[in-house]
């Protein structure tokens, strides 16, 4: 348990600009600054924010599964539907199947449309 009563995981962080901080109770504290109406963590590229912004956008994911010699090199096409620090989840409309990516294995990600990046992503001078 944590200062406040509320079980926290062994190895949790808590207080990472932008992760949310999660209790027992199954509620996340926000921790982040929101950026019109999607919330961001300030100045920060990461490729989940970039992703998190492009919400709804058909996308190709190309993955690569070093371990695997059935799925090494692999491309999955859908509609980006959510991301997180380390995962990507997609639909695939074309068969109704849904897929949660791990970003560990991502090489690249290929948009048929203009790609949104927000201006707090650049440094200021």
């Amino acid at each position: 348990m944590n200062n406040n009563g509320n079980n926290v995981f062994p190895g949790m962080q808590t207080g990472f600009p932008g992760v949310p901080l999660y209790t027992g109770n199954g509620t996340a504290t926000p921790n982040q600054q929101a950026v019109g109406d999607i919330e961001l963590p300030m100045e920060q590229s990461y490729i989940e924010n970039i992703l998190r912004i492009n919400r709804g956008k058909k996308v190709e994911v190309y993955m690569t599964f070093t371990d695997s010699t059935e799925w090494r090199d692999r491309v999955f096409s859908g509609i980006i539907e959510q991301a997180g620090r380390d995962h990507l989840i997609l639909s695939d409309p074309s068969d109704g199947k849904w897929y949660l990516l791990q970003l560990i294995y991502l090489d690249y990600i290929k948009f048929d449309e203009r790609i949104n990046y927000s201006s707090e992503f650049l440094p200021h001078r």
